[in-house]
C-alpha cells in the first residue's frame, strides 16, 4: 500500500473519530432526550459520558479525543509520520483506559467509544507502517 493511500485513510478515520468525538461532547454538554446510544443497562454510552470517565484532570474527556483526532487529521494533511504515530499511541493508550473503565470499572459498554477505538487502533496501525517506510 502506498504512503498517499494509508494518509488518505488515515485522514478519512481521523474525520470519523471527530464526528464520534463530537457526538460525545455533544451528548455529554446538552443531554438530549433522545439519546440512540442508550440502549439498555449494559450498553449505554449516557454512563460513560456522565459518570467517573467523563472528565480527565478536570477537563471533558471527549474533548480529548476530539483535539486528538484534530491534530492526526493535520499530521496526515501535511504528511508528519512522526506526530501521527506520537498522537495514535496516546490516543490508543487514552482509548485502552477508558476500556478498562468501561468495561471492568462501569461494566457497561459505549458503541460510540468503542467506534473510536477502533479508529485509534486503525491509525496507530498506519502510523506505525507510515514510520516503518522510507518515504517522507
Amino acid at each position: 500500500m502506498s504512503t498517499n493511500k494509508i494518509y488518505f485513510y488515515t485522514k478519512v478515520l481521523s474525520v470519523i473519530g471527530i464526528l464520534l468525538a463530537v457526538y460525545l461532547l455533544v451528548e455529554q454538554i446538552f443531554r438530549p432526550v433522545f439519546a440512540p446510544c442508550n440502549i439498555n443497562s449494559l450498553v449505554n454510552c449516557n454512563a460513560v459520558i456522565s459518570g467517573s470517565v467523563s472528565k480527565t484532570l478536570g477537563l471533558s474527556t471527549p474533548l480529548y479525543g476530539l483535539i486528538g483526532y484534530i491534530v492526526i487529521l493535520f499530521a496526515s494533511i501535511y504528511q508528519r509520520k512522526k506526530l501521527l504515530l506520537v498522537m495514535a499511541t496516546f490516543g490508543l493508550l487514552f482509548c485502552l483506559w477508558i476500556a478498562y473503565q468501561e468495561l471492568f470499572l462501569l461494566h457497561v459498554a459505549c458503541p460510540v467509544c468503542i467506534g473510536c477505538q477502533v479508529v485509534m487502533i486503525l491509525v496507530f496501525i498506519f502510523g506505525l507502517i507510515l514510520n516503518k517506510s522510507k518515504n517522507k
